[in-house]
């Protein structure tokens, strides 16, 4: 083959990669879920509930949280979450702000059919109240899940786990 065909071959596949991997990317756009509720009770107490990064045992799916590596409730902190069903999380502590009642976490490993998951817990001050607010931003699993979420499907993952979570936060704290 002629030294400028190669280069010629070589261009155009430079030229057309992007082309081709535009797709798979553009076929996981980033995903965002947030959802809140309001709690009668003061916003120290709902933070202390809610922010410690270390106890998740608010939420009803989980069976325990262990800090496996660092400080709890300090930016570094690696923490496992062992649902009752027996999946395992784990996740990382990234930022957290007592003063504004904030904390966001990323996932390192998960069954969950997202990847590059970032999340924020607020606690907000609402009338006599606190609103707490769960958001997140995620993109799908590019390899197919198991139970073969599409976006929908990742986000319909999340909103569950997000409501069922402040549901229970709620009652436990309202029951008090």
């Amino acid at each position: 083959m002629h030294p400028l065909s190669r280069i010629a071959l070589a261009s155009l596949a430079a030229l057309f990669t992007p082309l081709i991997a535009a797709p798979a990317l553009a076929a996981r756009p980033v995903l965002h879920v947030k959802e809140s509720i309001v709690i009668a009770a003061p916003p120290a107490q709902v933070w202390a509930a809610a922010g410690d990064f270390g106890n998740l045992g608010w939420h009803p799916a989980v069976a325990s949280t262990t800090v496996d590596q660092g400080e709890n409730n300090r930016p570094g902190a690696v923490r496992t979450v062992t649902t009752k069903d027996g999946a395992k999380l784990v996740e990382r502590l990234v930022a957290r702000d007592d003063a504004a009642r904030r904390l966001s976490y990323t996932i390192i490993d998960s069954p969950l059919p997202v990847s590059d998951y970032r999340s924020t817990l607020r606690v907000l001050p609402d009338g006599a109240g606190s609103r707490v607010e769960w958001s997140s931003r995620f993109r799908r699993k590019a390899e197919k899940p198991l139970d073969g979420a599409d976006d929908a499907g990742a986000r319909r993952v999340i909103h569950s786990i997000y409501s069922g979570g402040l549901g229970n936060l709620k009652a436990t704290l309202e029951a008090h």
